[in-house]
């Protein structure tokens, strides 16, 4: 049987005043379109509880006691990297046998949920401090700054790669179906290089880079790319160009075609492609690219091509302000 739509506070505070006022169930019912026994329910509630309101159900009591969990919690908040095993294993020792779930629902409760632990750069005290100094500087900008940069990198896309996760509805013991399975190849089946570039207004040129890049193969895209992207997205004057601290962008040769060109670079701290917004883009590129599943190294690229073109608009400055704020804290 259906569950009723439950009646607003409202509609049960008109009920008691209607009873107080004299009228009988029956006609508050008509009246407010109640069914009788509802707003004999409602009234019997009022009269022995003074309150409309939902009561506090009993339920089930706690498999964990109070004790407990503050034991598991202190626990994983003192080592995130503790395991469920681990976990049931000390619950044991106190006394107390549960199941994982058990505990993965009492540490929700707690606000801690088991993640994926994300990947970082791997960093030096000097990296930490020009990273941090980059933050304070940077903190207070004004988002308008952020939204006149263009962001650029690039990346490598593999015809077969883990670029995302895929979950299907299957029969036990059909997990090898053709339907149910992801088809893999040693080393991935070959790849493709991208460079890209974005705005807060969208997404720029995208081009396949085909041979191995050096500096002269970069400032020859930046050539035939970088101020075309500027006029697409139509950068205001004084635009702001990032890239990263590979060599093929801080060679001298480089800086002296940008400065040349009146290009303005931001500075940027070495081991710092997390807080290159790009990164997100290009997720979920690859992501996209996987669900389309291309057979092989044209159809990666046109599949490419057709999938950054349909990106949104992103707000650059918004994610980087939080990148920045948590390299503070």
């Amino acid at each position: 049987m259906a569950k009723t739509k439950e009646l607003s506070k409202d509609t049960r505070n008109k009920i008691v005043d209607l009873h107080q006022a004299g009228k009988t169930e029956s006609a508050i019912g008509k009246q407010l379109g109640v069914k009788k026994s509802t707003v004999g329910a409602i009234i019997r509630k009022w009269k022995t509880y003074k309150t409309t309101d939902n009561l506090p159900q009993s339920g089930a009591p706690r498999k964990i006691s109070p004790r407990g969990v503050k034991m598991i919690t202190r626990t994983v908040r003192k080592n995130p990297r503790t395991t469920w095993g681990d976990l049931v294993n000390d619950l044991q020792r106190a006394g107390t046998k549960v199941t994982k779930a058990t505990i993965s629902n009492t540490l929700r409760r707690q606000g801690l949920k088991s993640c994926s632990a994300r990947r970082v750069p791997l960093l030096k005290p000097v990296h930490v401090r020009a990273r941090l100094k980059f933050a304070r500087e940077h903190l207070d900008d004004p988002e308008e700054d952020w939204e006149n940069v263009i962001w650029s990198d690039e990346t490598k896309i593999e015809l077969f790669g883990k670029n995302s996760t895929c979950r299907v509805w299957r029969r036990k013991n059909a997990e090898l179906h053709p339907k149910n399975t992801i088809p893999t190849v040693k080393h991935g089946g070959g790849n493709i290089m991208l460079w890209g570039c974005f705005s807060a207004k969208g997404p720029g040129r995208l081009i396949r880079v085909k041979e191995r890049m050096n500096g002269a193969m970069y400032r020859e895209i930046l050539s035939k790319n970088l101020l075309l992207s500027a006029r697409a997205l139509k950068m205001k004057r004084g635009w702001v160009f990032q890239h990263d601290n590979d060599p093929k962008h801080t060679a001298q040769a480089t800086k002296e075609w940008l400065r040349k060109k009146h290009f303005k670079v931001l500075e940027w701290p070495s081991q710092s492609p997390d807080l290159n917004p790009i990164e997100n883009l290009w997720r979920e590129l690859k992501i996209r690219v996987a669900q389309r599943q291309p057979q092989n190294i044209t159809a990666l690229e046109k599949i490419c091509m057709e999938e950054w073109a349909k990106l949104p608009a992103t707000k650059s400055r918004e994610h980087l302000k939080n990148l920045v704020e948590e390299e503070i804290t």
